[in-house]
Parts: structure tokens; sequence; C-alpha cells
């Protein structure tokens, strides 16, 4: 209904002192991965492997002349430093009106918010990629680390024909998700101890797990720091075997990962001459990168534009997603229905 004038010219709009966001959503794996960097050293970075095993032993006794063959057991994968980037630009007649008593919101700070969210939700894509977006300057994503060689013959430098410890175990669902066939993927890709630790699908497919559990297993669980997951947020979690099943929006679409973060890496080194970024208000809300700290993030500082009234920045984030031991990993592809 509309405000009769009597309204209108003696009362002031009220503009709430926040952004609600109506556009990004969950991202998991940029908060699980991209929060916990690792250094990043030297021009290239260079993980050993270890592909096969010294099969010179045997039994001797007494003056039996003993084997003295060496053994080449040991090989390197190799990963290159990768780099994102996206523009923060501002008018200055856009910054004169936002200023003095007439401002509720910060525009700088507000556009440096919402354009380094923007940013991870980016990068939170790619991370579920093959590292082929771009001409090959994506950062590797889950689509090259969770591989058998059908889709991404070499990696970090190695050809996972020649060496097959690289291999990890891709296994199609045939359209139905059940216990079985999880149960199976999980023993694949275990060995004793080592196990996965996490359990990544999308929404459609998480429910299709809850449908699979009785009401006496269908316990949800906030998983984060209290249970022992680092993340920035808080997720509601379904467990199999002990690990948590999250679900997240840029997940592969009918895909179900089986993780051992103990062999997953974000390795970073800032950009030269750039700053970290940090936030110390939050000024938008409504999605799962409010309540994170940091992004991890350097930007460039404002830069006065030279033909235009305008101040511009950059973000960057600068870095490589490495999985260390492929073989640990697995997932279930191809899923729709119980």
């Amino acid at each position: 209904m509309a405000n009769s004038n009597r309204v209108l010219t003696t009362s002031q709009d009220k503009i709430l002192a926040k952004v609600v966001d109506t556009v990004l959503g969950s991202n998991i794996i940029l908060d699980k991965v991209v929060s916990m960097p690792k250094k990043w050293s030297g021009e290239q970075f260079k993980v050993p492997f270890k592909h096969s095993k010294n099969t010179q032993g045997s039994s001797f006794s007494g003056f039996d002349t003993l084997n003295t063959a060496a053994v080449n057991t040991r090989d390197l994968m190799t990963f290159d430093l990768k780099y994102y980037s996206i523009p923060v630009t501002l008018a200055m007649s856009e910054l004169t009106l936002n200023s003095g008593s007439e401002k509720v919101i910060d525009l700088m700070g507000v556009e440096m918010e919402s354009s380094a969210q923007d940013m991870a939700d980016d990068v939170g894509t790619i991370l579920y990629g093959d590292g082929t977006g771009n001409g090959g300057k994506d950062f590797l994503g889950l689509g090259a680390i969770v591989d058998d060689g059908t889709s991404v013959a070499t990696y970090g430098g190695q050809s996972r024909a020649t060496y097959t410890g690289l291999k990890a175990t891709v296994t199609a669902s045939g359209g139905t998700l059940t216990l079985a066939k999880m149960a199976t993927l999980y023993n694949s890709v275990s060995s004793g101890s080592v196990a996965p630790t996490l359990g990544l699908t999308t929404d459609t497919v998480w429910s299709l797990y809850e449908q699979l559990l009785t009401p006496q297993e269908r316990i949800m669980k906030n998983v984060g720091e209290t249970s022992g997951l680092v993340g920035g947020t808080g997720y509601t979690g379904l467990a199999y075997k002990g690990i948590p099943i999250l679900a997240d929006e840029k997940c592969t679409s009918g895909v179900l990962f089986f993780l051992n973060e103990k062999f997953l890496e974000w390795r970073a080194k800032p950009l030269e001459g750039t700053k970290p970024i940090m936030f110390s208000r939050k000024v938008i809300e409504g999605n799962d990168y409010s309540k994170m700290t940091s992004f991890g993030f350097t930007w460039s500082d404002w830069m006065r534009s030279q033909n235009q009234a305008a101040m511009i920045s950059h973000l960057y984030l600068t870095g490589e997603f490495i999985g260390t031991n492929p073989k640990r990993t697995g997932k279930l592809t191809g899923i729709t229905t119980v």
C-alpha cells in the first residue's frame, strides 16, 4: 500500500546496516581446505612417493652371497603455483556520496567483503574441478585428485598408467546408493588404521543416504571444531563408520566422495607486494562465508585509476590444492536414487 504524502514528507526511510546475501550458499570444501594452508616453498612443490617395494630380500644361511642390487622405489610428483584474482572497483563519485552522516554502510568495506566472498565462491567451485579450466590455469580440484586415470591420465606430472598407486578408486553406482556400495568403496581406500576421515556429497545424495538409515541411526551432529574437524563454521553431518558425511552445494552432481584429510593439502604463498585480508567487521549475512574470520586472501591495496575518477583494488589467492596420496581417496558416481 502506498503511503500518503503526510507520511512521506514527515518520515525518513531506515536502511538496515547489514547486507543480506540471497546468492551464495554452502562451500565446505573451501573452508576445510583453504582455511588450513601449509607453506609453499620452491619454484615447484615436489612430493616424493613410493611406487614399488624392494623385492630383493631373501633368506640365507652361512656364507651365502647376499643380494646387493640397487632398487628404485620412489619418484616425484611436481606441482606448479597457481593464481586467482578478482577486482574491486569504486567510482570516487560513489565514495563522495557514501560519506558523512548519510553513510549507513561503509561502501569500501562492504564491496571488499562482498567481492572476497564471491571469490571464495568461485574458488570453491574450482576445487571440485580437474584443474583444466581457463587453459589449465585453474587450481587443481577433487576432479583431478580423485580419479583413476580415466579423466585425468597424468597427476603431479606422472602417468597413472605407469604408477597405478596414483589412481583413486572410482566406482559407478549404477544409479542407486546402497550401504553395501558405500562399504565397498570405504574398504577399497582403507588400509588398517588409514581410512577416510570425511565424506562430501550433494544435498540430494546426502538426503538419499539419510533414507538408508534407520530412525535410530539418523543422528545428525554439528561437526566443526568441537568434533576435531577444524573449520570456521559448524556443519550438520550424518555419521558413517564414525566419519561425518557432509552436504556441500559445490559438490559434483551425483557423487559421494570419501576423503582422507591427512593427504589433502592447500599449499599457499602470498603474492609478492600484497597485504593479508582480515575482516574485523561483518556486514554481509546469510551465507557460510559470513562465519569465517579469514579467507586466506591478500590484496593490492587501493590504487587510483590513471584516467578515471575511480579507486581500484585486486584480491588474490595464490597456491595449489594437492592430494599427496590419491590412492586413499575414492568416489561413487552417478547416484540418483536409493
